[in-house]
């Protein structure tokens, strides 16, 4: 057997030279990219070399027989060819034909979470104790996949997700199959029908995840805010600067209700009037792009939603929110206020106004929340011992672009003002850019809760936490 090959040819791109040859009655492969081609150079030995009778190629490399002997050129494999096209956080564009194209993007986060710092039980306000799980473990916490383009006309476009959080295995709407479709008549109007946040606060208004921590709320926002359900909207801008979202639906929180659970009628309504007068503000928090010069926000929002107990979500799955006053507790659960009483139908308002802004680097934003809770229609025999639900709250984060568009550092703070209590939160956070984009971050956080009076198993916290947690995050937004 005669093998040799010029060395590293392959790896150059060029046309590599391998000598191969049997003796007569054996057959002999040499090991070959020959994905290229390969051809006969010259023959070395006496035996006649016919390409299929004494010679040939296939997928593992060159073969010979009966005595052939030769030297082969085996030609450079073609490059890989490739379609499609890569925007950064917008993601892979796969088709794109006259009638419409395709884009796939993907979000999802590895998170380790510690709260051992927390205290093991909680004691509400109505004096009712609880043990509070201390979980200390590793998790992909959510994962996300869209599908999003156009078809027939590019202002007729459509989104689809499937939504998966890992924490909530097993429980109603761990999983999520939903979307949107799209109209853009001009820059002034675009209607939407399907699934989409309610903009009752600054990060239900779209501009997830570009938040200064991996997927998770100081508590006032998780708190006060209302969430996804399906409805109708409007967007679209009024004049320079200022731009407006307003949307009807179902209700504050669809996930994990199903038809029959809801109430007739589309009685939730939630808009937002945003002012960004020095221009350009961008998406979300935090000053990852350095603007040269400083841009403000100004916002206000409002949320009104007539709600039944058994159109509120009875899980705290990942996204769900539930009406509750300020200890935790929720308002629709029975003898709440009073023995033999239950709340049935409650309306909700809430009013948000925010402001922020940024600049070479540095950002700040604070929000105020004002929520109503009232127009009880309850069950039992019991009388209910109030007529409203009163509270306030803020919260406010400012961070710093330590290292440009590689380190950011971040704090942030929140209160709610209740009836019955006044939970708050510190946190304090860093999150690296290994390439110097917001595609993929890892980041580290210390959270101090006072009596949180909201959580779930996708959030680094749990309704009653009070004391340290630390979770860090590896995050791809493709």
């Amino acid at each position: 057997m005669l093998v040799s090959a010029a060395p590293g040819a392959a790896q150059t791109g060029q046309a590599a030279t391998v000598v191969c040859g049997a003796k007569a009655g054996e057959r002999q492969t040499c090991a070959a990219d020959t994905s290229g081609g390969v051809t006969l150079v010259k023959p070395l030995g006496t035996a006649a070399c016919e390409l299929g009778r004494t010679w040939g190629y296939d997928a593992s490399g060159i073969w010979v027989s009966d005595g052939c002997a030769a030297e082969f050129s085996v030609a450079a494999p073609p490059p890989p060819e490739k379609f499609g096209r890569y925007t950064p956080m917008v993601g892979l564009k796969v088709a794109n034909t006259d009638h419409g194209d395709l884009t796939i993007r993907l979000f999802t986060y590895l998170r380790y979470l510690n709260q051992a710092g927390t205290d093991a039980t909680y004691t509400n306000a109505f004096g009712k104790t609880s043990d509070i799980q201390q979980r200390r473990d590793l998790q992909v916490n959510k994962m996300q996949v869209y599908f999003h383009g156009w078809l027939m006309n590019p202002k007729f476009r459509y989104l689809a997700y499937v939504w998966t959080s890992n924490t909530s295995l097993g429980q109603t709407s761990q999983v999520v199959v939903a979307g949107n479709l799209q109209y853009s008549f001009s820059n002034h109007l675009t209607l939407g029908g399907g699934i989409n946040a309610l903009p009752g606060v600054r990060s239900t208004a779209g501009n997830f995840p570009f938040w200064l921590a991996v997927d998770t709320r100081l508590i006032a926002d998780e708190f006060f805010r209302p969430s996804y359900t399906t409805g109708l909207w409007a967007s679209g801008v009024i004049a320079r600067g200022l731009s407006y979202q307003a949307m009807v639906g179902n209700n504050l929180s669809q996930f994990g209700i199903d038809a029959a659970q809801l109430d007739p009628g589309m009685d939730t309504f939630s808009g937002e009037l945003a002012w960004t007068p020095t221009g350009e503000f961008g998406r979300g928090f935090g000053d990852f792009a350095a603007h040269d010069t400083a841009v403000t926000r100004l916002a206000a929002h409002y949320t009104r939603s007539d709600e039944s107990r058994q159109g509120q979500p009875n899980n705290d799955g990942f996204d769900n929110v539930q009406i509750r006053v300020s200890d935790g507790s929720v308002v629709f659960a029975p003898g709440l206020f009073a023995a033999d009483t239950q709340i049935e139908k409650a309306t909700y308002q809430l009013f948000t106004v925010e402001g922020g802004v940024k600049y070479r680097g540095f950002s700040f934003d604070l929000e105020h929340y004002t929520r109503r809770v009232d127009a009880f229609e309850t069950r039992g025999t019991g009388l209910l011992p109030i007529t409203e639900l009163n509270d306030t709250g803020f919260s406010m984060q400012a961070s710093a672009m330590a290292i440009s568009r590689q380190l950011q550092l971040y704090v942030g703070a929140s209160k709610v003002y209740g009836e019955y209590g006044d939970p708050s939160d510190v946190r304090i956070g860093a999150t690296y850019y290994p390439w110097k984009n917001e595609v993929v971050r890892w980041n580290a956080e210390y959270l101090n809760l006072k009596r949180s009076p909201v959580g779930a198993l996708s959030l680094p916290y749990s309704v009653g936490s009070n004391g340290s947690v630390f979770h860090t995050n590896f995050m791809v937004w493709f």
